[in-house]
């Protein structure tokens, strides 16, 4: 990877950190009859609202429409200085952008650079540094598994350079493109990267993996974050599932789910899941409601298992494999009488070909006091 440089000059001076710091999720999606632009400027407005700066921004939409949405970005928020991860996760009703989501923080952010390019944020929040790493993409001249590697690589300089090591990292997301036709070679390669790292909280991190393409052609773009302890009650740890077994007994490198802690509250990671069975077969293939069904029996156990519900949740990304069973999500949704989540709905593989619905998830719970 090209040289990183942490440069908190490209963002304006912040008052020092405080209890009223917080790190805030947003979560847009495109309104009946609303265009890609219109979407992107109430993003925007919301964004202003929260008064918080982007450590790092999910796109979910068609790469052609990749420039124009940047752009408009950039012209109504009048900069562009985070990570940015594009996932060709097409809109379920045929949009060009399914919807956007951002983590942002309203503390000091400093901005990690790549040949020019914002690449990560790094913040201190309750106790803890954290890293979000966006956007990274391998030379796509190279096969699928050195790609794999060379992410991981890129990864582990960029965190290296602001002080973090790749042990530090609690979550992972990897968009694959042609998922199904590499995913055994993609697991295989990190597997190998993972099996030379000693991560911090003793266990693999919290990661989606799904089928999306990105602009630059690449096999896989990555994103990241990573969390590094400054006091004795920040901490992070990894969280199982009650009703499936651990993703490595099949061949998968990464943990259900990962908590962290800080003075701040807690957040907690879903990974992608979908409706595998307690043994790891796919479960209920051609059936995609009965797969919403169970999809969403072990998220919730996964949240029950740690306090939270459906209502704490601040984040969400669905995936459908067809556009025609988004309809079935909304079924489930109003059947358990769930109120509105904060999720985007996309066209995305998902990583066997008899899955037909992934979910990932973030909730998030606020110190007491």
């Amino acid at each position: 990877m090209s040289s990183l440089v942490v440069n908190p000059g490209l963002l304006p001076g912040r008052a020092p950190a405080s209890s009223a710091e917080r790190l805030t999720s947003i979560t847009v999606q495109p309104l009946p009859g609303e265009d890609w632009r219109a979407l992107c400027r109430r993003f925007a407005d919301r964004l202003r609202e929260s008064e918080a700066t982007p450590v790092h921004l999910q796109v979910f939409g068609d790469r052609r429409a990749a420039a124009d949405v940047t752009g408009a970005l950039q012209n109504f928020l009048g900069r562009g200085d985070w990570p940015v991860t594009w996932v060709e996760g097409n809109d379920c009703s045929g949009q060009p952008v399914a919807g956007l989501q951002v983590h942002a923080f309203t503390g000091e952010v400093e901005p990690l650079l790549a040949a020019g390019r914002v690449v990560g944020s790094v913040f201190t929040d309750g106790g803890a540094r954290q890293c979000v790493v966006g956007g990274l993409l391998p030379d796509p001249a190279l096969s699928r598994p050195e790609q794999t590697a060379q992410a991981l690589e890129n990864l582990q300089a960029a965190l290296e350079t602001a002080g973090f090591a790749l042990g530090d990292v609690v979550r992972t997301w990897f968009f694959l493109e042609h998922i199904l036709d590499w995913y055994g070679d993609f697991n295989r390669a990190r597997t190998r990267i993972y099996s030379g790292v000693k991560f911090r909280t003793g266990s693999l991190p919290a990661s989606t993996g799904v089928g999306a393409g990105n602009p630059a052609g690449a096999a896989l773009a990555l994103a990241a974050w990573a969390f590094r302890p400054l006091e004795k009650n920040a901490a992070a740890e990894e969280v199982a599932s009650p009703l499936q077994c651990p993703a490595p007994a099949y061949g998968s490198s990464f943990s259900r789910a990962m908590e962290i802690s800080t003075n701040g509250g807690r957040r907690l990671f879903i990974s992608g899941t979908a409706s595998i069975a307690p043994g790891g077969a796919s479960f209920w293939a051609d059936d995609v409601y009965k797969q919403v069904e169970l999809t969403m029996a072990v998220v919730e156990a996964i949240l029950s298992s740690r306090g939270f519900g459906f209502a704490d949740l601040v984040r969400a990304a669905a995936y459908f494999r067809h556009p025609k069973d988004v309809g079935a999500f909304a079924k489930w949704l109003r059947a358990y009488e769930i109120p509105p989540l904060p999720v985007v709905t996309a066209q995305c593989d998902v990583c066997r070909d008899d899955l037909l619905f992934e979910l990932e998830a973030e909730a998030v719970s606020a110190a007491p006091g």
